[in-house]
């Protein structure tokens, strides 16, 4: 499996909004298709993210650092039950597996 960064994909953006604007991650948690509207995703890019994909992001480019990054807003942080949800949603999708449930934005 190879995957090639591509800077202009606008989830890098989201991604980096996400983790600092604790306000947005707040929004995004309640109508993220709200905040998706805003930012200016390709089609299969936020398609990918509606479907905790990651192996689609990865594949379009997602930076590496960034979907672990995205994997732990999405299914939580803190220690324990959440970092261990997010890590394994990451590597199920990335490994072609089922990834289940939405996760929880922070």
């Amino acid at each position: 499996m190879t995957f090639k960064f591509d800077p202009t994909l606008a989830i890098h953006d989201l991604i980096q909004d996400l983790k600092w604007d604790p306000a947005l991650r707040k929004e995004f948690a309640a109508d993220e298709a709200a905040v998706l509207d805003r930012y200016p995703l390709r089609k299969d890019e936020r398609t990918a993210i509606e479907r905790r994909d990651f192996h689609a992001l990865y594949t379009m480019g997602l930076h590496a650092y960034l979907g672990g990054q995205f994997a732990r807003l999405i299914y939580g942080n803190e220690a324990g039950k959440g970092a261990k949800e997010a890590v394994d949603a990451l590597v199920r999708s990335l490994t072609g597996g089922p990834v289940s449930g939405r996760g929880k934005a922070l």
